[in-house]
């Protein structure tokens, strides 16, 4: 006699979509919560102030309820004074309820694989070279690069998506890409 079989279709924990402007507060707190409040004055938070995501590169992981439970950004950066283009990176963030569930590993696939297929040639940023190593990132090719203001030189980390992207590659990273609008001013009557 042959038994019924129960199928259950089990969605998945979290999806990866592109970042909206109604995910900002959202994703802000994420980061508080995550990162704490010395967050904005890290070196890479220099080369973001004032500038919007590289197009197409701003993603959030979202939990069964639609929550914003992660958050990867890539930047529009110049390798050097007028050197060749790159991305940055930053911030990579996860709520921390949910560390260990794969959250932000999946992100860094999907950016990874995003920033490739929009024919960018190399990610920089600045990390932990035991996480980030597992994605391709290592200092080999960062060492005439810097950041601006302090930072630790062994964390700044790079991954070439094209190869040689990073040959001859020196100075400081130098903000680039669009820039944010400035809100119109108003004035009381």
């Amino acid at each position: 006699m042959e038994m019924p079989v129960e199928i259950v279709n089990h969605a998945p924990a979290f999806v990866m979509v592109a970042e909206t402007a109604a995910d900002e507060a959202a994703r802000e707190a994420l980061l508080d919560r995550a990162m704490g409040p010395k967050r904005r004055k890290k070196s890479s938070e220099k080369l973001r102030r004032g500038r919007r995501p590289s197009e197409g590169l701003a993603f959030v992981a979202r939990d069964a309820l639609g929550a914003v439970v992660g958050t990867v950004r890539l930047w529009d950066v110049r390798l050097g004074e007028g050197g060749p283009a790159a991305l940055l990176l930053g911030p990579l963030a996860v709520d921390p309820a949910l560390k260990n569930a794969g959250i932000g590993s999946a992100l860094m696939r999907h950016a990874v694989a995003e920033a490739t297929r929009l024919g960018h040639g190399a990610i920089l940023l600045v990390g932990d070279a035991p996480y980030y190593g597992r994605f391709g990132f290592s200092a080999a090719k960062t060492g005439a690069l810097a950041m601006p203001g302090p930072y630790e030189r062994h964390r700044l980390l790079a991954l070439e998506l094209t190869e040689g992207a990073l040959d001859g590659a020196q100075g400081t990273l130098r903000a680039a890409g669009r820039k944010l609008k400035a809100l119109p001013l108003t004035f009381a009557a």
